[in-house]
């Protein structure tokens, strides 16, 4: 979701769209706080680890 969010915020500035900007940021938050519950060892949608 992380990588996501990164494609989508360059191809948006790249292509002048911001809304792929802004879905890019949105993604990368998003990714970004899962992966930092995963981390901390609480369980994100059922699963120890979040990837």
């Amino acid at each position: 979701m992380i990588t996501l969010g990164i494609i989508l915020m360059v191809i948006g500035w790249a292509a002048g769209i911001s809304v792929l900007w802004a879905i890019g940021i949105i993604l990368a938050v998003i990714g970004l706080a899962l992966w930092a519950l995963g981390t901390a060892g609480r369980s994100v949608g059922g699963r120890r680890h979040y990837w």
